[in-house]
This record gives structure tokens, sequence and C-alpha cells, in this order.
């Protein structure tokens, strides 16, 4: 049950019936904001009947539970009328009604031809769950004023504890917007300035560790209180407080010092690069440079993640994603339909283990020729919509323990599925490039696989398939005996472990996408880019009930099903167009076009080629592929062409 907001009145008193209020809750056991009735309240407080609202919640540091149901059998209420004066703002400013929202630049468009779009207003969906403050006072994301200014540790401790916050996929959140915010609760720091080091990254380190510093100096009240510290404080502080049997837990994150963590290249006063769902300075996406209107926009995006993604942001991208998938794997386990991998799934010992990724995002360039720059008029990038969210959908998952299979068992083992080999690993020996009638205009089908000799190696069962498909598919069309396996491991039990996962994802970013939301649909990318990202390393997800998301082969599968789907559109470019690409980098591919061409797919729907940069050619642009005569000159030439003083011509 969400409760029903109210104002704090301790925030708003004099200096005497505040006095009296400490004096009558802090110096019991238990504070006085627990459990009152209305005889008991301190005068003036203006509280009655609150009652205590224990969470506990499925992350790294507590056990799964069903955050869509009332914890502990309590039912939150605010007992009788509080009748507060919330000042000459109840709301924060724009609330209620859509405001204009200048958008960072668009990753498709030039700057110069985006639109200012209207964003809808804040939801109430992360009301109850995340509180933010500000130097003006405290508020529901939706923009409803909660209390005056929390001004010192020990009213942060009350406020937490009044609102009775509970978790929406991530622990209950209290959000610090401003450093002014800041100095009322004595989190100020000073490692110096950026103009005075040659290391950003020594200003960043020495910034973290002071703010480490400051918040283990002024917590002391929150931790006589009760609760206790979940790691070493910095940017965000976890907390959790024990009673009885109920734990509640609450991150609290401190927005002027997210730069202490999230990049390596930048100082005190210079934000660059995507910060989570704060966004990103460089995209024009971060928060608005003053308090309130950053504190409303920030209640917008935690709302929009409530509604969409059914979660709150985590202190990563990574981790929300992992939120997403850990909320349907606890609704899959309630109900018994569909897939919950439970354990981690680590590359099994190999024999040969190929050094780097199992299966590495493509990277190539070729020089241009004379027949490339024929009427070519225009360079054109064409990218995969959304590509690893789009293959996380498609794909089986294999999950449990591996079987180990040699020789005939394994050949057998990869012509037993219907659908193409079952999920697993299989050791095979690429043959070599020269030696097959390949497109010269491509890069080699399989990163692993060499011109001039064979090579033996460990692949996917995407792989292993795609190197199957003919030739004008973009594989090599070989037959299994000519791929020489010789091992494999094969997971018995697979499926669409991602496909809801994926689908909630998708339909978020439509949304961002069709309501010209560029923060949201750029932070739902970093969402998906950055778990499957993370999937590979299992110091990401070391807590026991994390560690199912350690699936390096699954992310492997996916970068594979990627690659091949590219090389595939590129083989069919070719035969529609006779155009053949200049650079392909992950899921990008670089062409020459005449005028009027258009090579990319007549289709929104995700893993289609969509156009990501296009530049008219000028006599120098022309000049210059012409004159390059090695790949490090074409991707000189390639960068300058798409940077934006080309745009104009010359």
């Amino acid at each position: 049950m969400v409760k029903n907001w109210g104002q704090i009145p301790l925030f708003d008193l004099d200096a005497s019936s505040a006095d009296s209020a400490v004096d009558d809750s802090e110096t019991d056991s238990e504070p006085a904001l627990f459990e009152l009735d209305v005889d008991a309240a301190p005068s003036g407080s203006g509280i009655a009947g609150l009652s205590v609202h224990e969470m506990s919640l499925a992350d790294e540091d507590a056990p799964a539970v069903n955050e869509d149901a009332p914890v502990g059998g309590e039912d939150v209420s605010v007992g009788g009328a509080i009748d507060v004066e919330r000042g000459e703002e109840p709301m924060l400013p724009g609330v209620g009604s859509a405001d204009e929202v200048e958008p960072g630049p668009d990753e498709l468009l030039p700057a110069s031809v985006v639109q200012p779009v209207i964003l809808p207003p804040a939801g109430s969906e992360a009301d109850g769950h995340a509180v933010i403050v500000t130097a003006a006072g405290s508020f529901a994301p939706s923009g409803e004023k909660l209390t005056g200014p929390v001004d010192s540790v020990e009213k942060l401790d009350k406020l937490i504890r009044w609102a009775t916050l509970t978790p929406l996929g991530a622990p209950a959140q209290v959000w610090v917007v401003g450093i002014d915010a800041c100095e009322m609760l004595g989190w100020i720091i000073d490692p110096g300035d950026e103009d005075d080091v040659d290391d950003m990254e020594l200003l960043r380190t020495r910034a973290a560790e002071e703010l480490t510093g400051v918040l283990h100096a002024t917590l002391t009240p929150m931790l006589t209180a009760g609760w206790e510290l979940r790691g070493d404080p910095g940017h965000v502080v976890h907390l959790s407080r024990t009673t009885g049997k109920f734990t509640s837990m609450v991150d609290i994150f401190i927005e002027p010092y997210v730069w202490t963590y999230w990049n390596k290249d930048f100082g005190w006063n210079n934000r660059v690069g995507d910060m989570g769902i704060l966004g990103s300075p460089t995209a024009g996406t971060y928060l608005p440079d003053d308090d309130l209107p950053a504190a409303r926009e920030l209640g917008r995006r935690l709302a929009w993640c409530a509604r969409y993604l059914g979660v709150l942001p985590g202190p990563t991208p990574a981790r929300t994603g992992a939120a997403v998938l850990d909320k349907i794997k606890r609704e899959r386990t309630r109900s018994g339909k569909g897939i919950a991998v439970t354990t981690s799934g680590p590359i099994p010992p190999l024999n040969g283990e190929p050094r780097g990724d199992l299966e590495p995002e493509v990277g190539w360039t070729r020089v241009a020729d004379s027949d490339d720059l024929t009427d070519a008029t225009q360079l054109v990038s064409i990218d995969q919509r959304a590509a690893y969210l789009a293959s996380a959908g498609m794909l089986d998952f294999g999950y449990g323990k591996p079987r180990h299979l040699l020789g005939e068992n394994a050949i057998s083992a990869a012509a037993s599925g219907v659908k193409g080999a079952p999920f697993g690993l299989w050791r095979i020996t690429l043959p070599a490039g020269n030696l097959l009638a390949l497109p010269a205009k491509l890069p080699l089908p399989h990163p692993h696989m060499l011109a001039d000799q064979p090579v033996q190696t460990w692949v996917t069962s995407v792989s292993l398939d795609g190197l199957q498909t003919p030739l004008a598919d973009g594989g090599i069309g070989a037959e299994l005996d000519d791929l020489d396996i010789t091992e494999a491991w094969v997971y018995p039990q697979q499926g669409r472990a991602l496909d809801k996962w994926a689908k909630i994802l998708r339909e978020g970013r439509k949304v961002a996408v069709d309501t010209g939301d560029i923060a949201m649909k750029r932070f739902l990318g970093a969402c998906y880019k950055g778990y499957i990202g993370r999937m590979v390393n299992p110091d990401m997800w070391t807590a026991k009930q994390m560690q199912h998301h350690h699936q390096p082969l699954w992310r492997a599968s996916i970068i594979a099903h990627c690659r091949w789907r590219g090389r595939r559109v590129a083989m069919r470019i070719a035969r529609d167009s006779g155009r053949w690409p200049l650079r392909t980098v992950t899921d990008s591919w670089v062409y020459l076009l005449g005028a009027g061409e258009d090579i990319a797919d007549d289709s929104d729907a995700l893993g289609k080629m969509s156009v990501e940069k296009r530049t008219t050619l000028s006599k120098t642009l022309i000049d210059a592929f012409t004159s390059a005569d090695d790949t490090h000159e074409m991707n000189l030439v390639i960068k300058d062409a798409f940077t934006p003083h080309n745009d104009e011509g010359q």
C-alpha cells in the first residue's frame, strides 16, 4: 500500500520545539517516530499513528522477496490529519504540466536539426520507493513536497524512517541533489582544483577517498540509531537496519559526487561521459544545473523507470539491467512458468582456449578503390538498431551443467539440433581464408580465421551454424565434416532465458523513441549494453544471489549473432546495389554511395540496419579517399568525414 504522503512537521519547528523533539524521541533505544500513538507524539510534531514498516530486498546483500506484496504483513498509513504549512512551493516547479525540455544531440541527426520535445510530467510510480532531497526540502519523485530543509544527518535519518520507503527491484533510494543540500549534511570535500593537477585520475581518486572519509565522520548519528553500512560509503551510501526479523535497506545517492565514480578523465567542474540515470553532460542529457529543475527531472526519470522497467535504477545501468532480470526471475519462480536461471555459467575448462574473447567483435577497414568512388556522392554509416537487445531476445541460451563430449560424440551432438546445433562450445578447425571463394571486400567470416593457414579454435553454436550457411548469406557453406569438430561442451538445458527481459527493455525503448525522450533512450541503451557486457566478469557478481548473472557464453553468443547478422546484410547489400563496405566496427558499416542510394532497411524493428551518420562528399574528401594508401589513413579520413565541420561542405 502506498503511503499517504504528508509533510513532516519536525523539519519546520522553531529552535525550542526542535530541541524538545530531540529530547523526547532520540534518547530512547527506539526513535519516537516508530509506533507512536497520538498521546505519545511529541508536542507540536503533528505525527499520529505512524507504524514501523520494515523492508527487505533481493540484491547483493539480501535474499529475494516479492516487492509487489506488503512486507511483514503491515499496513503502512499515516493516521490523523497533518496540518502543516508546506511553503510557497508545495510541488517542484513545472510538475503537473508538460514542460519543454531541450534534448541533447540526437544520435542519428546533426544537432542543428534536433527539435525541442514536450516530455510528459513525472508520474507517481516511484513515490513510496524513493525520495529526493534538495536544499529547499525533500520531495516525492512525482514532485510533491514532503518536508522542509533536511539540514542535519539526524533529520535525514528521521526522514528515511518516517517515509517507510519500500524497494522496487532495488533498495529504496534517497537522492541528494545539489551541493547546497550536501553542505547542510556536512558532506563537503575539497580535493583540489583540476588546473593544479596533471593527472585527472589522481584528482578523482583523491576526491573519492576524501568523500569516504567525510561520510564515515558524519554518518555517526545514523549508525548510532541502528543503521549499518554495507561497504565503504561513497557517491552511493548503502545502509541497512534490522528490527526483529525484518531488514530495511536504503541507498543514498549523492548527485554532486557521482563523478568520483563514473569517469576516469574529468575533474571537479568538468563532468563528461555517461553517468547512469543522471545522463551525460557531453550528450546534453545530464540534469539541469539548478537544483529544483534537476530534482524535477530526476523525479521524472525515477518514475519512468518504475513504470516501464518495473524497478528503480541501480547504481549503474548494468545493475539496472540485472534488477529487471531478477524481477522476472522471481515472478517465474513463483509461477513456475518460464525459464529462471539460478546458477552462473562460467566458461568450462577448454583445451587450447583462445586468447581474448571467445567471439570477438569485428573491427576491419580496407582501402577504397576506383569502383568504390565511381559515382559516389555521400559517405554513410549504417548500424543495427539496438543490436545486442535484438539478439538477446531471439537466442536460446544454455544453462545448468554442460556435458563434455569428444570425437564422434561431439560431431553427433552438433548434428542433433532441429534448428542448428544445441547451445554449447565447439572446438573446430577454421580453414584458411585464401582457400575459400570469399568476397575480397569483406572481412574474413570469423575473427579467429587467418587468410594463409587453418586455425583450431573454440566457437559458440551461433558461429558453428553461421559457418554452415551459404556464401550468399555470409557463411562459407561448410559441412560439419569440413570443420573437423574434435571436442565440445554442450548444455542439456536451453531456452530463451532473456526473452521477457528483452521485451521489457524493447518496449521501454519504443516509448522513449516515440516521445523523443533522448535521456531515457540513452539510459536504456546503457542498461542492455552494460548488462550484457558485464556478463563476462565474475567480479561483478560475487554475492551468492547475484552469481547467476555471470554468463560469458551468453554474451559471446550475442556478439556472434550480431556479427553474423551484419555480414548477412552486407552480402545482401552487395547483391542488390553492388556496393561493398569500407569499414565495419562492431555492428556498424561504412559505405560510399551514389546520389539517391539507400541501403538501410525499410523497417523500424530492432536488429535492422538504420542510418547512423551521413555526410556529403566534398572534393577534399574524395581526394582524401583517393590518396589513402593504407587502412590507418582510411580510418583517419572516415573519422574526419563524420566530424561536424564537414557537414557544411568545403
